[in-house]
């Protein structure tokens, strides 16, 4: 029993703290006059027993009481009735919020109703542990856990993004200086103000999370507090029906368990991805520890490659789907088709197969660092640890044999000390090409400018020495709204005739509102890549020009659906012959586009063996 005086009143804000699944029994005046009487010693409350934590638990109850009461005499019936149920409305809204931390998937083709038909053990487990702590260690336990599962929400919201771009989750060990890179896209794709926009909104949303859990626990917690009489035999038959429905395997939607642990689950999860990230930096010291071309002599390198031009172009987001997918493939097979008709009637041939890129819907770095390294570059700690060796790149070996070395890289707008690594003895980048057009979209240039003003630069001058270039082609980069067509080789000049094609079509925001129109754009973005090329060798080719060109990963999964493969095409074409026959024992397939039975390696395989079909 617990008797309060009127010193002890509070005010009507904390009737808001009520919730209408708890009523107080409110006795007649005369009533609690002599209950008050009845426990009171000099007008203050007769001590529980029970030491501290009993005092806490009485001093909660003593303010929910005191707030009834002074309804009665204030506020009366009416102002009573609508505070119980607006605590009653925020109270069923705390739990919603919880049960949705607990529940809810990391990706966003998990979020169906179904995915919500489950009983989450990691809410058992919390309230049961409310119930058997003092009141003075459940103040301190409630806001911790409330923060924690705000901080679980933050990182399903961040896995639901990288799901959605990179068909994986977020890496907390080394995926930090990925928001940089998006930051970046945002501003390129939307401006600098929708940039900040995006960033401002987004730290609202993690502060949002936080203290909205937060307050969401400390509320559920007194409720339980109060009700502990009604908790605990709730908790024990809900605890039965979730262990009956894990042994049984139950499930009331097929594939997902009404018994969930999928919080803990991915704590779990994370804990392991935090040990295994830590331990990665050692193992990839191992692994590049090992180079069999470390010490081999210029002399000895790439012997078989002597007066060719190589040039090696990465086509943005060109993967596997393009050439498989019935949704693309009849398009983009029909641009290599007649492609292949193309090179054939000039003299040339080819020979294609499949990569398995170490990334996917993004980080294109990661895959031109595996495909040049040898390496497997699949997180940006290992990108890091790469530029800072002394690795021997593909590019630094055609250096070290002679090759004159480019980098061309239109999509770059700042330094980038990345080109010193890699062995260029120069960059383009979208400083010094030239380009006096339109970006479009996130691609600064189009393709076929981009590979002009390769050819201006380095091939087309007189007696120039063998050159080796990289070019990113990134005509096929999301956002897939913006495509420039072919146009003749010798209008091409500045890129001023492109600016019109710039601002053909809807704006991103309006295409990607259907992803059916995304995926179109996807689709023809490639077809202009393969195009480009194609056209570029029938323009440019010669029996000198060595062209390997390859994707650097599959695209999102918006465009190829959840569970995608991660491999990407790979074609050799020369007009030499003997270029070829250097790599007949590989099993390639003949033509641009590879078929189902192609080759598969992995792409930091690729170096180890060009480099021993094409040596001494």
């Amino acid at each position: 029993m617990l008797g309060l005086t009127s010193h002890h009143r509070v005010p009507h804000r904390r009737v808001f703290g009520l919730s209408i699944f708890t009523r107080f029994r409110r006795l007649p005046t005369q009533e609690r006059t002599t209950a008050d009487g009845d426990l009171t010693t000099g007008g203050r409350p007769e001590p529980m027993p029970g030491g501290d934590g009993a005092d806490d638990d009485a001093g909660d109850l003593r303010a929910d009481a005191s707030s009834v009461r002074d309804d009665d005499v204030v506020g009366g019936d009416d102002l009573n009735g609508k505070h119980s149920v607006a605590a009653g409305v925020a109270t069923a809204l705390a739990g919603l919020l919880v049960f949705f931390a607990l529940i809810a998937p990391d990706e966003i083709s998990g979020l169906t109703p179904g995915a919500f038909v489950r009983i989450p053990v990691e809410g058992l487990f919390g309230v049961a542990l409310l119930l058997v702590l003092p009141a003075r260690a459940r103040r301190v336990v409630a806001p911790l856990a409330g923060v924690g599962l705000g901080l679980l929400t933050i990182v399903k919201i961040v896995d639901m993004g990288f799901f959605a771009v990179l068909d994986r989750p977020f890496d907390p060990v080394l995926d930090w200086i990925l928001f940089d890179d998006a930051v970046g896209f945002l501003t390129d794709s939307t401006g600098r103000v929708g940039a900040i926009g995006s960033v401002v909104a987004a730290v609202l949303l993690a502060a949002a999370a936080l203290i909205l859990m937060a307050l969401s626990v400390r509320r559920l917690t007194r409720l339980v507090a109060r009700h502990s009489t009604t908790a605990i035999p709730s908790v024990t038959v809900v605890a039965v029906v979730w262990i009956t429905c894990a042994a049984l395997g139950a499930q009331l939607v097929p594939g997902v368990p009404v018994a969930a642990d999928s919080a803990a689950t991915l704590v779990y999860d994370r804990a392991l991805q935090v040990r295994a990230g830590l331990r990665d930096q050692q193992a990839f010291a191992t692994e590049a520890a090992v180079d069999p071309f470390r010490d081999t002599p210029g002399e000895e390198l790439l012997t078989g490659l002597r007066g060719k031009d190589v040039v090696v172009a990465f086509v943005e987001s060109y993967g596997r789907d393009a050439v498989e997918d019935p949704e693309f493939a009849s398009q983009v097979g029909a641009v290599l088709d007649d492609g292949n008709r193309r090179l054939s009637a000039a003299g040339y041939s080819s020979r294609s197969a499949f990569l398995t890129s170490p990334t996917a819907g993004g980080g294109s770095w990661l895959a031109h660092g595996t495909f040049l390294s040898g390496l497997w570059i699949n997180n940006e700690q290992r990108h890091r640890t790469l530029l800072a060796s002394d690795r021997l790149t593909l590019n630094g070996a055609f250096r070290r044999a002679n090759w004159r070395t480019v980098g061309v890289m239109p999509a770059v707008t700042r330094a980038w000390p990345e080109g010193e690594f890699f062995g260029y003895n120069q960059v383009y980048d979208f400083r010094n090409l030239g380009y006096r057009g339109t970006n479009f979209s996130y691609a600064t240039m189009p393709d076929q400018y981009t590979l002009s003003a390769f050819e201006r630069s380095e091939r087309a001058k007189p007696d120039h020495a063998p050159v080796m270039a990289e070019i990113a082609l990134v005509s096929s980069h999301t956002p897939w709204t913006r495509i420039p067509r072919l146009v003749d080789w010798g209008e091409v000049g500045d890129g001023s005739v492109f600016t019109p094609m710039a601002k053909e079509g809807d704006p991103t925001d309006v295409v990607w509102r259907n992803p059916a129109r995304v995926r179109a754009g996807y689709r023809r973005s490639i077809e202009y890549s393969l195009n480009t090329l194609i056209s570029y060798v029938e323009k440019y080719g010669d029996d000198d020009l060595v062209l390997v060109f390859l994707g650097d990963h599959q695209p999102a999964p918006i465009i190829t659906g959840g569970g995608a493969s991660r491999d990407v095409p790979i074609t050799i074409v020369a007009r030499d012959r003997a270029v070829l026959d250097r790599i007949s024992g590989w099993g390639w397939q003949d033509g641009l586009k590879p078929g189902p039975q192609a080759p598969v390696w992995r792409m930091n395989a690729f170096r180890d063996r060009f480099l021993t079909a094409f040596g001494r």
